[in-house]
């Protein structure tokens, strides 16, 4: 997460984000945040496609949690690192079926998909 500010960031606060793209596109808005109950790191934040965007409708979009910019000149948006023809194929899961149990895999090929490093302390 890059902010200049460093304060924290409460979950419902990020929840409420509508998420952009550098160009500006909207995209949709974060779901939720998986957090890793062993250290507290938070392992992948879930993005919740707006309707139509790449007929995603019944899909939610795993992203690192480094693949997100929180700060921003608004307050309510959050801008995302990643090219939106990336996103097309992303790894997600349908709303109704989400990850259960150990995610080890899922996480690494989230973070493997989007090239960004997992910090050290969640391997």
């Amino acid at each position: 997460m890059n902010t200049e500010y460093h304060h924290p960031l409460s979950s419902s606060t990020a929840a409420n984000c509508k998420v952009k793209t550098a160009r500006d596109e909207t995209i949709g808005s974060i779901k939720d945040l998986m957090i890793d109950t062993e250290n507290g790191h938070v392992l992948y934040v879930v993005l919740e496609v707006d309707s139509g965007f790449f007929n995603l409708d019944s899909t939610y979009l795993a992203l690192p949690w480094e693949a997100f910019n929180f700060n921003t000149k608004q307050k309510d948006v959050v801008m995302v690192r990643v090219e939106i023809d990336q996103l097309e194929h992303a790894p997600g899961f349908d709303k109704d079926n989400w990850p259960v149990g150990p995610q080890h895999e899922f996480v690494a090929s989230v973070h493997e998909y989007y090239r960004f490093d997992r910090r050290e302390s969640i391997r």
